[in-house]
């Protein structure tokens, strides 16, 4: 059975931070940026965040933050940090965008790892093998865009459909099991289960298929 509904015993992640870590938006607010004299937007605003919560002063940080949320333009990722951020002020989005899905991110697991395909709304793909190595799409062009919006129309459906992981986010799934992430301002939402019962499941292979051509992309792309 293919479980869509946070069923699944956690794994949690590891520490310290890994580059399968940094695909999620939701890094601890000491990692987004590290570097405090980071320079430009949104990366100074986030550090003034953080030095407000810091100075226990969570008012002005959640000022900062909704800002960001509401600044258009910006990688999908900084939008997913900055909810992340603002629900541990106790701070949740509203029922129109709390099920805004900007990214999805696919985990096949492997005997060591996971081979992983991300997709964003702003046009970013990432693809990480599980030996190492990969290839990171910034869209030069336009040429990947449909298996990205399929991918993520696919996403949104789901994501629709069941509610958000409530937990620290799961390590990477076990050899021969796939997780589905979809990643929105409430939070993590996922389903978990077996490839063959994935593909077997009409929302699972709804992500499946263009996560597949996604990645077909991708990796032509080293070519």
């Amino acid at each position: 059975m293919f479980n869509w509904f946070k069923k699944e015993k956690p794994k949690q992640a590891s520490s310290p931070v890994t580059i399968r870590d940094t695909l999620f938006g939701d890094l601890p607010i000491s990692e987004w940026p590290r570097d405090p004299d980071t320079t430009g937007e949104p990366w100074v605003s986030f550090v003034q965040a953080r030095n407000h919560v810091d100075a226990k002063n969570n008012a002005a940080a959640i000022a900062i933050l909704k800002k960001i949320t509401e600044t258009p333009g910006l990688e999908s990722r900084h939008y997913l940090q900055a909810w992340h951020f603002l629900r541990q002020l106790g701070v949740n989005p509203p029922d129109d965008k709390a099920k805004i899905v900007y990214g999805v991110v696919v985990e096949v697991g492997m005997q060591k790892g996971a081979d992983i395909v991300a997709a964003y709304t702003d046009g970013t793909a990432r693809y990480l093998h599980h030996l190492g190595g990969g290839e990171i799409w910034e869209r030069p062009d336009s040429s990947l865009d449909a298996p990205i919006q399929a991918l993520l129309a696919a996403g949104q459906k789901v994501a629709a459909y069941i509610g958000p992981w409530e937990q620290e986010r799961p390590g990477p799934p076990e050899a021969e099991s796939v997780r589905l992430n979809m990643l929105t301002s409430s939070g993590l939402h996922f389903g978990y289960g077996g490839f063959r019962t994935l593909s077997e499941d009409p929302m699972g292979n709804a992500i499946l298929s263009p996560a597949t051509q996604l990645l077909q992309g991708l990796t032509s792309k080293k070519k």
